[in-house]
């Protein structure tokens, strides 16, 4: 692997012992222990913290973990060639990610499943149900909680129960505070 990418006419190798600065690390691995990931987090914490991992195979939990250790590409090591290690580098150079197809589409598996689990409908905003989002829509925009219930079809013990549930959790003082809070963070 260090002989095709030391034929590579646009990268310089270097060791390891001796890094330079906005360097790209490559790691090649079979597979993802624990030496592997204390190597993954190394990289992360120096001024080298972009990093590819060229590795044989990877487990379904393994792709979220390698991201979150700074990876920002991935090549499977039998498809390892130097255009593709050469692509890969530069990718991770430019803080791009670069993905095999088919991690790819695990991925954006793993991010849907981890989506629809912090939400109760796939429009909502994380944290806050269909109907807390409506109320707090319709207060937002002025609205009185007669006004809201009539205009969701709500009675008005149920907006009273909706804002006090959601003040209740998110440790809010009042209705006015909520919909700053919802404001600030972006969730309406």
């Amino acid at each position: 692997m260090r002989s095709q990418l030391r034929e590579l006419p646009d990268l310089d190798v270097v060791e390891a012992a001796r890094p330079a600065s906005g360097a790209v690390a490559v790691l090649v691995v079979e597979a993802l222990d624990e030496e592997a990931y204390a190597g993954l987090r190394k990289i992360l914490r120096t001024d080298r913290s972009r990093s590819v991992l060229v590795v044989s195979r990877l487990r379904g939990h393994e792709l979220l973990d390698v991201i979150e250790c700074g990876v920002g590409a991935v090549v499977w090591r039998h498809e390892a060639t130097a255009s593709r290690l050469l692509q890969a580098v530069l990718a991770a150079s430019r803080g791009d990610g670069h993905l095999p197809a088919d991690l790819l589409g695990r991925l954006m598996n793993q991010v849907g499943t981890l989506h629809r689990g912090t939400t109760s409908h796939p429009a909502v905003p994380a944290g806050l149900t269909l109907r807390e989002t409506d109320v707090l829509r319709l207060i937002a925009d002025g609205l009185e909680t007669r006004e809201v219930a009539a205009k969701l079809a709500y009675s008005e013990r149920t907006v009273k129960s909706v804002l006090q549930g959601l003040t209740m959790r998110l440790h809010l003082r009042n209705r006015t505070h909520a919909v700053a809070y919802a404001l600030r963070e972006g969730l309406i």
